[in-house]
């Protein structure tokens, strides 16, 4: 009876104490050791390859209200009629030839700086949600503390490498104004590499001029620091909005993601091939306006590609068409020897359920195998992009966790193979005593933070708390023990002022 009554009050003292976080040492980017799946023979990307270039020359993309990006086309041997621009077969691929196979994208904490392309692979949070959710909140409108908040849970997880732009839209900031807000906390909560404002070519100027501030313009003319997520109008155009930043990231030799956004039967044919050959005839285009203003412009190969239900109109994720796409597209990408993007832990879910996790999981999983350099919305991501979840946040974190572990692939070494274990164990005997289990038990099998292994009893003891149950707590708990990285007061001090001065140039805009 002592020994049961003493069970009990174990168990309810760490029903009632807060989670602990494990510590974890994680490189700055992963080293993927698995190779990427080949979907497609080489006969079948020729036939996408030409597919794309008879859309580049027969119908051609549109440059809306950006002179400079079609002067820039014109000059390199496009024709140009009016705002269209139509290609030459080859002309395309031979534009994104300067662009860099692999670069570096340096953080403020040379521990995190990233190597992006090649055998890499980086996981950023979800990017422009403008409502958030938890379960003491439910889902509302995001505030520049929810967007501080997540700066700070990507800044504490080693398994997310890039701190993404826009975690969710800070709307009771105006709208002119919350770019210098979100780059501030992404500079100041986090030391991770991120994105800046692209809203606006001014607000592109901005938030590259606060990096200097940090950074150093003499480092900035040759060294990455900070990235523009440039999303192609699609079908087919590129407006002045994001043409226009495109040109100003570029201009200052910093990093570009160049992504379509297609869902298909929408902005693109319904089917699965013609939709691929669009995305990629799209992201190629806008890779070569980046090197058009700057030959050697950091620049990542993007992909957002997936369904649509076709009686309502709803994206859908997760999707056996949309994993298909996100293979074939990685090999396309790998053609032109660029790094790739591709989404993550993406879902039409309005909450963290079966159906949230199903999705993501095999979202995430399609990117992996589709080569990936860079894991967009690897965290947070809820309702089709429209909702940041923080329970979903904590979820999608502890399963790329696990993917880091994944992606290093099967050893097959002396150590692996575990001959000294059969040795002492013999036939018929377990094998938890051995030395070799005292010596690799710590490293063989990766942990999860979130997953509940215990009995059902030990469970129903510990409160019967189900995934997403355990996740608030989780976030709850991280946001206490954050504390803030340093940064040098006068650096901090010439940021605040920045803010300051830009701020009081403008009235306050709020659409």
């Amino acid at each position: 009876m002592p020994a049961v009554a003493t069970r009990k009050r174990t168990r309810k003292s760490r029903r009632n104490a807060q989670p602990v976080s494990r510590t974890r040492q994680a490189p700055a980017y992963i080293k993927r050791k698995i190779p990427a799946y080949a979907l497609l023979n080489e006969a079948e990307l020729q036939r996408l390859d030409d597919h794309a270039d008879w859309i580049l020359s027969e119908i051609g993309m549109e440059f809306r209200g950006d002179a400079v990006a079609l002067a820039l086309f014109k000059a390199a041997g496009a024709t140009v009629d009016g705002e269209r621009v139509r290609f030459d077969k080859g002309h395309v691929r031979a534009l994104c030839a300067t662009a860099p196979s692999t670069f570096k994208m340096y953080s403020r904490n040379p521990d995190r700086t990233l190597e992006i392309g090649g055998n890499t692979v980086i996981f950023a949070p979800a990017y422009g949600p403008p409502f958030v959710s938890d379960l003491q909140g439910g889902r509302r409108y995001g505030t520049i503390k929810d967007f501080e908040n997540f700066v700070k849970l990507t800044h504490l997880t080693p398994w997310l490498h890039h701190q993404s732009g826009t975690l969710c839209e800070p709307v009771d900031v105006p709208v002119n104004k919350r770019h210098l807000d979100m780059v501030y906390a992404h500079l100041r909560y986090g030391d991770k590499p991120f994105m800046g404002g692209v809203t606006a070519p001014s607000r592109a100027e901005d938030s590259i001029e606060m990096a200097k501030l940090v950074y150093g313009a003499d480092f900035m003319r040759t060294n990455c620091v900070i990235q523009g997520n440039i999303n192609v109008n699609s079908p087919l155009v590129f407006d002045d909005v994001m043409s226009g930043a495109l040109r100003v990231y570029a201009a200052a030799n910093q990093g570009l993601v160049i992504s379509p956004f297609i869902l298909g039967g929408a902005m693109s044919p319904v089917t699965m091939s013609a939709a691929i050959a669009q995305a990629h005839a799209e992201a190629m285009v806008g890779i070569a306006l980046s090197q058009l203003v700057t030959p050697g412009c950091p620049v990542v190969y993007g992909n957002f590609l997936t369904t649509m239900d076709l009686k309502t109109g709803a994206p859908t994720f997760g999707t056996p068409e949309s994993s298909l796409a996100a293979q074939a597209i990685g090999q396309l990408a790998r053609r032109l020897n660029i790094p790739f993007r591709c989404g993550g832990h993406y879902t039409a879910s309005k909450v963290s359920d079966a159906q949230a996790m199903q999705e993501s999981a095999d979202s995430m999983m399609a990117g992996l195998q589709a080569g990936a350099n860079f894991i967009f919305q690897a965290a947070g991501w809820l309702e089709g992009g429209l909702t940041m979840g923080y329970e979903k946040f904590m979820l999608d974190v502890d399963h790329c966790g696990q993917m880091h572990r994944y992606l290093q692939g099967l050893g097959v070494d002396d150590n692996q193979l575990g001959q000294s274990a059969f040795e002492e164990a013999g036939i018929g005997n377990n094998f938890l005593g051995t030395a070799h289990t005292m010596a690799n038990f710590r490293e063989a099998n990766h942990l999860t933070d979130l997953a509940d292994n215990n009995s059902f009893e030990q469970w129903t003891d510990d409160g019967a708390r189900d995934a997403e149950q355990r996740a608030n707590e989780r976030y709850l708990a991280e946001l206490k023990r954050y504390q803030v990285p340093p940064l040098d007061v006068s650096i901090d001090e010439a940021l605040r002022d920045f803010m300051a001065r830009k701020k009081d140039s403008m009235p306050d805009e709020w659409y």
